[in-house]
């Protein structure tokens, strides 16, 4: 089927905490909507079946709870009702926005995905109501080619979103299309927790997502088409993902995933929105993890001087490295119950350090949540103290076998190369209770390799 996926340089409002009248708010609003509806009309124009919008791009962002109210459309939550925003605009009040992009798809025949502010009115008697009488959520959309509201999805992790409530219970959204059969929904932080992304996706057995996002680039683990695809991989999915663009903000990335491709657009340099129009492939059966090719457990004689441990903060954490010296070799560093191992070969030695950094613990800054990372990273300079420092270029080119003995299935694979571009391992998955990747050859400079482990459990 062919997808889009729209990268919007949304039009801010001045000053988020000041409070306007519906009308100003709608007047800014309707500047992000124009913009959109050249988008789809483009995207239509090149046979694209559904297309989706980023997260925030409609209203912005750092609001005040009180700030946001003038932008919120009303949204009927439940799913019984059927509605059509565009035909049926006297239902309800305080919906232009839905009108508008129900319009859009309706017109351009065409499914369509959004993220708007929503808000629902609570009772006194509702123990989560909060006190000013009203839910306001993060919310996003999905209308089919007739313009009918078929699923809304509201955040469930929020990220300090102090406008927004989170639902009292996690949303589990599908909607049915009949190019590509079932695609679920969940929004931006959702990627890295259990409720709702990886339960949706196991509970249904999904091969689709539609994914908004308002992502700030974290490097080395966490960019955002770095993690995308890696998501895509780790799950055997398809993710439409739009990211915003502020590149002033850290905030780019977006693409459309198979497990084997993908389509991406990263650019922290130029200004203005970006289209992406791709045919993917309808999954129906699954990858196979290639498990031929095993990595040795390396012999331990002749490591008479064996290299440094050293301690660097990367990501916020304290990990644990090796430095990666000489053409080959064979390293192993462990933190707590986790143990990377590392086979390396340089065809060329570069002038530019590597290191191998395990970490296996909580992290605890811009949300909690508990991670066990084997990772190989380009160091910023050639002192240890810059490894783990963000790093976007890369000369070397490294044959690795990179594993480790995780105690969690959930492994997403990073492999990013020179430019923020992306590259798929040759081989990845179990051998006797260890998750490796390995790769001859990546297509460009080695930026990361790494098994990014989520143990939800210990969250």
């Amino acid at each position: 089927y062919v997808a889009a996926v729209y990268e919007h340089e949304s039009i801010l409002s001045p000053n988020p905490a000041a409070l306007v009248d519906r009308q100003s708010a709608l007047e800014l609003m309707g500047r992000n909507l124009d913009i959109y509806e050249q988008q789809v009309v483009a995207a239509a124009r090149q046979g694209a079946q559904i297309i989706v919008f980023p997260e925030d791009g409609i209203h912005g962002f750092n609001f005040t709870r009180s700030s946001i109210y003038p932008y919120l459309d009303f949204v009927p939550h439940s799913q019984s009702m059927k509605w059509n925003p565009c035909k049926e605009s006297y239902l309800f009040n305080d919906t232009e926005v839905l009108q508008r992009l129900s319009c859009m798809a309706l017109k351009n025949k065409i499914f369509l995905v959004a993220n708007l502010g929503t808000k629902e009115p609570c009772e006194r008697s509702d123990p989560h109501c909060p006190p000013d009488g009203r839910y306001q959520f993060n919310t996003n959309v999905a209308f089919n080619a007739d313009g009918m509201l078929v699923a809304t999805y509201r955040k469930h992790n929020l990220y300090f979103e102090y406008a927004f409530d989170t639902p009292p219970d996690p949303d589990y959204k599908l909607f049915d299309t009949p190019f590509a059969g079932k695609f679920g929904m969940f929004t931006c932080f959702d990627i890295l927790f259990f409720e709702p992304a990886v339960k949706l996706i196991r509970q249904y057995n999904l091969k689709q997502v539609v994914y908004p996002t308002a992502w700030m680039n974290q490097l080395p683990l966490l960019s955002a088409v770095e993690f995308q695809q890696a998501f895509a991989t780790a799950f055997n999915i398809n993710i439409l993902a739009a990211n915003i663009h502020h590149p002033a903000l850290g905030m780019t990335g977006s693409g459309i995933y198979t497990p084997v491709k993908s389509f991406i657009y990263h650019d922290m340099e130029s200004y203005g929105g970006k289209l992406i129009v791709a045919e993917i492939p309808v999954i129906t059966t699954d990858y196979k993890t290639n498990l031929e090719k095993t990595p040795g457990r390396g012999s331990e004689k002749g490591n008479d001087q064996l290299p440094p441990l050293f301690y660097a903060e990367m990501m916020y954490d304290n990990f644990t490295f090796v430095p990666v010296w000489g053409e080959k070799g064979e390293l192993q560093v462990c933190a707590n119950t986790l143990c990377c191992y590392l086979n390396y070969q340089q065809a060329v030695l570069t002038d530019e350090l590597y290191a191998l950094g395990v970490f296996d613990g909580l992290h605890t800054v811009h949300g909690t949540y508990y991670v066990q990372a084997c990772a190989l990273v380009k160091c910023g300079g050639l002192s240890f103290s810059t490894c783990g420092q963000e790093v976007t270029e890369a000369t070397a080119l490294i044959d690795f076998q990179l594993w480790g003995n995780m105690s969690t299935p959930y492994i997403f694979p990073l492999l990013l190369t020179s430019g923020i571009t992306l590259d798929y391992a040759d081989h990845r998955g179990w051998k006797n209770n260890h998750y490796f990747i390995s790769k001859n050859r990546t297509s460009s400079g080695l930026l990361t390799a790494a098994l990014y482990g989520r143990w939800y459990e210990k969250d």
